[in-house]
């Protein structure tokens, strides 16, 4: 497999990003649907901050544990500084390598990480087969229209996010449509009681969180002014651009949202 394309958020406030986004209700009932249950040795895929494992790790209570994996050195330090507990591990580990020697799992999640890796994904989820154990499930969680589903957006606006997600799959690596793809993924591999579930990831409607808040202006400071796009539609360029989409988002009329597709498989006994 080829080498990893840079992390498109990545920046020195990406875990805090990481950590405020989560939401421990909302994962812990994604997990549950897709038959996360105690005991179970478990792998978090781009673990990030650690929040998401510590989430997990709750859940396989007793005799469980988990092990989360990230490229990041830097997350990953701060995930064993903030959230490393008995059962719960750590590794600095790029899923593009082969992961054979850290065992054999009964549960891989693997949750917003296969948006950025457009290319390599499929690729991706069969090396992650190769650690999953006969009748252990895998769990892929990615969105669908990521970014894309606005109302009452400007239509120079629109027409430049449209433009810089495209600018972004074809030289980031980004998949704004990632969602869609997962169930082929298990399906090619030959999984068995395969489930999908749809539901809403961002649903934003009147007055705009300090969560919400933070995570869209940080995609914006970071993904959207690497992206490379150069905003024909604005004079004032990149930061006129942070203008208007800082003023649309902060309007109560706005309505955003995205569609979040799960997907869950076992590997063949």
């Amino acid at each position: 497999m080829k080498t990893r394309t840079a992390y498109l958020m990545e920046s020195d406030q990406e875990a805090r990003r990481l950590d405020l986004k989560t939401d421990r209700e909302r994962l812990e009932e994604q997990a549950r649907w897709a038959g996360l249950q105690p005991g179970m040795r478990v792998i978090d895929v781009g673990c990030g901050s650690g929040k998401t494992s510590s989430f997990l790790h709750r859940m396989v209570h007793p005799g469980g544990e988990v092990l989360g994996i990230d490229a990041s050195p830097e997350r990953v330090a701060h995930a064993r500084s903030h959230y490393g507990v008995a059962g719960l591990g750590f590794a600095c580990r790029d899923f593009y390598d082969p992961l054979l020697d850290l065992g054999q799992f009964d549960f891989v999640w693997v949750r917003f990480v296969l948006e950025y890796h457009r290319r390599e994904a499929a690729r991706i989820v069969e090396n992650l087969m190769s650690i999953l154990a006969p009748g252990g499930i895998l769990c892929l969680i990615d969105l669908d229209h990521n970014c894309l589903n606005h109302y009452g957006m400007p239509p120079r606006l629109e027409s430049a996010l449209t433009a810089i997600m495209g600018q972004l799959e074809t030289h980031g690596n980004f998949d704004p449509y990632m969602g869609r793809k997962l169930y082929s993924f298990l399906y090619d591999l030959g999984c068995q009681k395969i489930d999908v579930r749809l539901s809403a990831h961002h649903l934003i409607i009147g007055e705009l969180n300090d969560v919400d808040a933070f995570n869209w202006l940080r995609k914006v400071e970071v993904a959207v002014k690497n992206s490379g796009y150069g905003f024909p539609e604005y004079a004032g360029g990149f930061q006129e651009f942070t203008q208007e989409f800082q003023a649309f988002f902060s309007d109560p009329r706005r309505f955003t949202y995205t569609p979040l597709i799960a997907c869950r498989g076992c590997r063949p006994k």
